[in-house]
């Protein structure tokens, strides 16, 4: 007799409600556990991608103790050792029979990945690093991307990814700053929503990390406290978890490892479940980071031994141990009523994924698996070039012609490492398996550019070059393996392994030079950039990346990438990040200037734009309105490029203190040479909306204005605007995009 669970004509949380009847303390308990087969050291050659791995990883429950009861997740069954996709996607379907065999309701567990820059597999297509996706400032090229990426991993088994990363960046030095997608909050929502459509789309449930400010800590040190205000969090960290949440369609979410004004995240009720279970009506799973319930005890001392952490974790909002079950213990009973809960939850995922289904598809295995074909090839391709921005170009140095004598130095010109970020498989993994070929093509810049310029001489030396390529950037790595990613901050924004005092002897040579920054982070260019002809930044272009780069330096790419985050001036005065209030700006009483040396959204095309005087349907509207904008935009040059039209809001008088500016709609804007195009913007007027002193989201009148502008720095057009009507509080069914679309 087919029972309510196996009625696949009810709901999912009807159906998961009813096996959750009838389930034991044990079964339950299992539901909220996972396995990391492979993970101990001597499986992993003793290289952690978690931190306390090697402590933690042999203190964890076996897959033989949890599988009479069943495993609730697998973790990284691809992406902790090199293992070729067609045999993984046969071992993982498998284990999977397994798993089903061992519980009484033959029950699959849900299989997670890493997926920041792609599948982190062997052999899987490396794409651009997530900063290098808000350079693009292309939400419809990033879900294209997220799909590919979702429908590869779902074909071998996988049902979750841990990605995107929507940490809003603070300070740069931070070394998980590659992760992300920017600066700007918006910008971060509106490219990490675009990602979560396209993994979501796919079938792979999504995960936003890290919930919430890990990006604020204190001197950008990873793991840090955050010493945040209320506001900061609201306005700023917490807005791209909403926007990916509504508009994107997350269905997981994982804390961070930071506390929050000494409140560990894995342990702060107010954020797990006030704010983003009874505010934003968020009803998937949320997921513990590596070892977060652990180090609630280990690191932030405020639990009593492992099962005080479980249920310090389970109170505040967590439903799920990753990576291995240590806390939530079959041993250690759990509060009945709060297993439920997250047991109800972790079910109903299940279900929407198939798994209670007796013919779901737990994993696939027996045939031929490529995941990396032509067409994530040329995917990965397309982000790298869109995401490329041109810093500086003098006198038009650039294009480069064929024929040159060119000089190509720099200790990153000729290595894969400056092309990946480090959650690639490559950088990630890989690096602990040299015996083993990295598993997909990456061109070196050094390689791309002799492929580019098949008539130029190479030389090793500037003396004699007409032009010298000073390539210079970041090594990618975990846990002071590298000089950008986890656990790799900074102590300033000097450009690191001596090559400061390269660019130095470049320039005193008086050659003309070229710089291309291939990094992870912005690095303080100050330094150089009156002498350099021109200055070119990628952040971890991907496999395609070389040919990206190098297609840009020829012309037969154009370029028309925006920077995500601004690149400093000097290493030691950081630059407050744009959005800042204007005491954060130069001036007195500080002797110290922070404006950057180019500010976010900055970028330069190799033709020339007018843009014609915007039109503005009502420069008057209510608190609850909306007016709209129409600008139109010319390509004046003689060949094809880009413009990226950037809305900005500018609030000269409120409550409490505003940024200057804040972006609240961008459009990429493809024009050949001659052709114009307009450009339709619907601003709401809960765009406008801050939190005040008391705390509550307002729209208050009076007057405001919108810049249109090429970066934050430097608008083109201002168009006032004055809001009429009573000051209006918003909730979570405010409006969080200003439409802009391209006709």
């Amino acid at each position: 007799m087919v029972q309510p669970w196996q009625d696949t004509t009810l709901s999912a949380q009807a159906r998961a409600a009813d096996l959750l009847a009838r389930m034991t303390r044990e079964e339950k308990t299992a539901q909220l556990s996972s396995v990391w087969l492979g993970s101990s050291a001597d499986e992993t050659t003793g290289a952690e991608v978690a931190p306390g791995q090697n402590a933690y990883a042999n203190r964890s429950a076996a897959l033989d103790t949890l599988l009479p009861y069943g495993v609730g997740q697998l973790t990284r069954p691809f992406g902790t050792v090199p293992v070729d996709p067609a045999e993984g996607a046969a071992r993982l379907a498998e284990l999977q029979r397994t798993i089903r065999a061992g519980n009484r309701f033959e029950l699959p567990a849900l299989a997670h990945e890493e997926c920041l820059t792609g599948f982190t597999a062997w052999q899987a297509t490396v794409f651009p690093t997530p900063l290098a996706w808000g350079a693009t400032f292309d939400p419809a090229l990033i879900t294209d991307m997220a799909r590919a990426i979702g429908t590869s991993m779902r074909a071998v088994g996988i049902h979750q990814g841990l990605a995107p990363v929507l940490d809003v960046v603070r300070d740069p030095r931070w070394g998980r700053t590659e992760e992300t997608i920017g600066e700007d909050p918006y910008l971060v929502g509106t490219i990490g929503s675009a990602y979560v459509r396209g993994l979501e789309t796919a079938g792979i449930v999504a995960t936003l990390k890290h919930f919430a400010a890990y990006s604020a800590s204190r001197a950008a040190r990873n793991h840090a406290p955050a010493s945040i205000g209320p506001r900061e969090l609201a306005d700023v960290i917490l807005l791209p978890f909403e926007m990916a949440i509504r508009d994107g369609g997350a269905r997981s979410v994982m804390p961070s490892y930071n506390d929050i004004d000494g409140l560990p995240a894995h342990a702060h009720q107010m954020l797990l479940t006030h704010i983003l279970r009874e505010q934003w009506e968020f009803s998937g799973t949320v997921v513990s980071d590596y070892y977060g319930i652990s180090l609630l005890e280990e690191a932030h001392r405020v639990a009593d031994g492992e099962p005080g952490a479980a249920r310090l974790a389970l109170a505040a909002g967590v439903d799920v141990e990753l990576p291995a079950a240590r806390c939530f213990s079959l041993t250690d009973p759990l509060p009945e009523d709060l297993l439920d809960r997250a047991a109800l939850r972790v079910l109903t995922q299940k279900c929407e994924l198939g798994l209670l289904d007796a013919d779901g598809e737990p994993g696939a295995g027996g045939v031929p698996v490529d995941l990396n074909p032509p067409h994530m090839r040329e995917l990965a391709s397309r982000v790298a070039e869109e995401s490329v921005v041109l810093l500086a170009n003098d006198a038009g140095t650039l294009p480069l012609s064929d024929g040159l004598r060119i000089a190509v130095v720099g200790p990153l010109a000729d290595e894969q490492a400056a092309m990946m970020g480090c959650y690639t498989f490559p950088r990630h993994v890989g690096v602990h398996h040299p015996e083993l070929p990295i598993g997909v093509e990456v061109l070196t810049l050094a390689q791309a550019l002799h492929a580019e310029f098949p008539g130029a001489e190479f030389v090793d030396e500037p003396a004699g070059a007409d032009v010298v390529l000073a390539v210079v950037g970041d090594r990618s790595g975990l846990f002071g393996r590298g000089s950008s990613g986890e656990g790799c901050d900074a102590e300033d924004l000097e450009l690191p392994y001596g090559q400061g005092e390269l660019l130095d002897e470049i320039m005193a040579s008086g050659a003309p030079f070229i710089v291309v920054v291939l990094s992870g982070r912005p690095y303080a260019l100050g330094r150089w950039a009156a002498r350099a002809a021109a200055v070119v930044q990628a952040f971890f272009p991907g496999q395609e990346g070389g040919r990206a780069v190098a297609g840009i330096l020829s012309g037969r790419v154009e370029p028309s990438g925006r920077l995500p985050i601004a690149v400093p001036r000097s290493p030691g005065g950081q630059p407050a990040p744009y959005l800042a209030p204007p005491l954060a700006r130069n001036g007195f009483p500080s002797t110290v200037d922070p404006t950057p040396l180019y500010p976010f959204g900055h970028g330069l095309s190799y033709t020339t734009f007018a843009w014609d005087v915007p039109q503005c349907e009502s420069a008057e509207l209510p608190t609850d309105g909306e007016t709209s904008i129409r600008l139109t935009v010319r390509n004046t040059g003689d060949r094809p490029g880009t413009e990226i039209v950037q809305l900005y809001l500018h609030d000269p008088l409120a409550t409490v203190a505003q940024p200057d500016v804040r972006l609240v709609g961008y459009a990429r804007v493809p024009l050949d040479a001659g052709a114009s195009a307009e450009v339709h913007a619907t601003f709401p007027a809960d765009l406008a909306a801050y939190t005040g002193a008391d705390g509550r989201r307002v729209v208050e009148p009076g007057a405001l204005e919108l810049r249109l502008a090429t970066s934050s720095a430097h608008a083109r057009h201002t168009v006032p605007l004055t809001l009429t009507g009573p000051v209006r509080e918003v909730g979570h069914e405010r409006r969080l995009r200003c439409e802009m679309r391209v006709k």
